[in-house]
């Protein structure tokens, strides 16, 4: 097992290379019944963090239960290396969880990450768990700006114009997501699951849904373990 809070950055480098060819892009074909949503939530400077993974039935969308975990980390908090500080809690949030996803959507980058190693990449090769990035903003890469209407998208490209990933127009005239491969999925199925995932928000409802679930956790409303909704 990984001591992410011994590591330095010089060591969590040569880990994301080392992860990264572990990493398999390849069309999803299964059938999804259950999607889960991920995502962390911590102070910059704070070594506490809280993480959290919400489970939907699909393609409703509707919630099953959420699995709540707050986890001490040392790490750093370094840009292009957040994976080290969020995964931790991240994997004791999936072993409370009493079934596992088809696919879990991570609010975060997949591939679309200067070593094609953001959290959804990450996570997904240690569990050997099909999982999506879907981001809020872009780490890394370059694209034209998708068109103002919702389901415009546009390829996101690496330096050799090889894809990292989708820029997805989620609602018209609001800012793009940034949707890519974690593992065991490819740029095309990723990009129609989330269309797939996505209501009447910007954000897909498996994150969006995490993301309202762990901020609640932090402040004391939710407490901490796995919850089932009925």
């Amino acid at each position: 097992m990984i001591d992410y809070n011994t590591l330095t950055v010089p060591q969590a480098t040569i880990l994301q290379k080392e992860l990264k060819d572990e990493v398999i892009i390849s069309p999803f074909h299964k059938k999804i019944t259950l999607i889960g949503g991920a995502d962390i939530s911590f102070n910059k400077f704070s070594t506490t963090v809280y993480a959290g993974i919400v489970l939907l039935k699909f393609p409703e969308l509707t919630p099953v239960g959420y699995s709540l975990v707050k986890k001490e980390v040392h790490f750093p908090y370094v840009p292009g290396f957040l994976a080290f500080r969020e995964v931790p809690a991240l994997l004791d949030a999936w072993e409370q969880l009493p079934v596992k996803p088809d696919v879990l959507v991570v609010d975060g980058h997949g591939i679309a990450h200067p070593r094609r190693m953001g959290i959804a990449s990450h996570f997904g090769v240690l569990m050997n768990q099909p999982t999506i990035g879907s981001a809020k903003k872009k780490l890394y890469g370059k694209y034209e700006e998708p068109d103002l209407t919702q389901g415009s998208h546009t390829i996101l490209l690496d330096k050799a114009d090889l894809p990292l990933g989708t820029v997805l127009r989620s609602k018209t005239k609001v800012k793009p997501i940034f949707v890519s491969p974690g593992h065991l999925t490819d740029v095309d199925s990723s990009l129609k699951i989330i269309e797939q995932s996505i209501r009447n928000y910007r954000l897909p409802e498996p994150t969006r849904l995490a993301h309202n679930a762990v901020n609640s956790f932090r402040k004391g409303v939710l407490e901490e373990g796995y919850t089932p909704v009925s």
